[in-house]
């Protein structure tokens, strides 16, 4: 396993950090075993990698849960284990967004489901209209002063807010956004045109989720044939969307690639990702062992300039992007 340090900080990730959105059970695609889900972070830490991501809102806490009871055998010390606030936790008032009642109130929550004392990397889920920034950020401080929080980080949102954010927290003096998770993948490239300018210039770390685009990239779906009714697209919108022209001839440069390297077309997808200089670590979120073994063997692939070209050459990256909420 390869390290890095997480944007400008000391703090050392894996290149690869395992998404645990689908340890628990509230979709039909999730995994639904604890055992199966807690075998696959047991394999994931024996591969060397030691980032960890969830949220409160996965499966409504069953997957900070799951991961909890599974690192309890792990040297705590050596783990990064990174969370996030905003979503809606319950019915009535005060039960979702970034107040300064909410996010205290769940970091506890999330703290004792994870069963740590602190949290390594704690995250902004979205960004909300309702909260002034200077309360989020003045109670993201707190937690870090009182020791239950170790670095702040956001997730998706406009680059006005994101920077709005970051000059708020230096002229305030409250802690800064460490990094950033933004939807980036081979046919996912709006951030290019939104966020991560604002990350190259500000030294913020980059942690893309969906690097293989909710499984369009893993090649696992023929542009002529409709999806199985047994996978995850069938009934998921969001894979569906990516069955576009341009898309599907990204797919086949990256198949093409593939064969030519004796790879996968997964592992050249997330390569791809891990040649971006400003990428510190994709969030792979294996269903399967097999899944979790290819997705580390990118590691080992290195693309030319003339591949990375090739897999970019049939789209042109735009902000907003047609037919996203942002």
């Amino acid at each position: 396993m390869e390290y890095t340090r997480l944007g400008s900080t000391g703090l050392e990730v894996s290149r690869l950090c395992l998404g645990c959105m689908n340890f628990g059970s509230d979709e039909p695609w999730m995994i639904d075993d604890e055992e199966r889900s807690r075998e696959i972070i047991d394999r994931a830490r024996e591969l060397g990698i030691n980032f960890f991501d969830t949220a409160n809102v996965y499966s409504y806490g069953e997957s900070e849960e799951i991961v909890g009871r599974a690192v309890e055998s792990f040297d705590r010390d050596e783990l990064v284990i990174a969370t996030k606030v905003y979503s809606r936790m319950g019915e009535g008032p005060n039960k979702q967004g970034l107040s300064r009642k909410h996010i205290l109130d769940q970091c506890k929550a999330s703290l004792e489901r994870l069963g740590t004392d602190y949290i390594d990397l704690y995250q902004i889920h979205r960004w909300d209209d309702r909260t002034p920034i200077e309360e989020t950020l003045s109670a993201l401080d707190y937690l870090i002063e009182e020791g239950l929080v170790r670095y702040v980080g956001a997730s998706t949102m406009a680059s006005w807010q994101f920077s709005k954010a970051l000059y708020t927290a230096d002229i305030e003096d409250y802690e800064r956004f460490t990094c950033l998770q933004p939807e980036y993948n081979a046919v996912d490239r709006h951030e290019e045109r939104n966020l991560l300018p604002v990350c190259a210039d500000q030294d913020i770390g980059v942690i893309p989720w969906s690097p293989l685009a909710g499984g369009f990239l893993t090649g696992k779906y023929d542009r002529d044939a409709d999806p199985d009714g047994d996978n995850r697209a069938a009934t998921d919108e969001y894979t569906q969307a990516r069955f576009t022209d341009e898309n599907w001839d990204v797919l086949d440069a990256i198949s093409e690639i593939a064969d030519e390297k004796g790879k996968t077309p997964a592992q050249i997808g997330i390569a791809w990702l891990l040649h971006k200089d400003l990428v510190d670590a994709p969030i792979i979120g294996p269903r399967r062992m097999d899944h979790l073994e290819e997705n580390v063997g990118a590691l080992e692939v290195s693309l030319t300039d003339e591949e990375i070209e090739r897999i970019e050459a049939p789209k042109r990256p735009v902000w907003p992007p047609a037919g996203k909420d942002r």
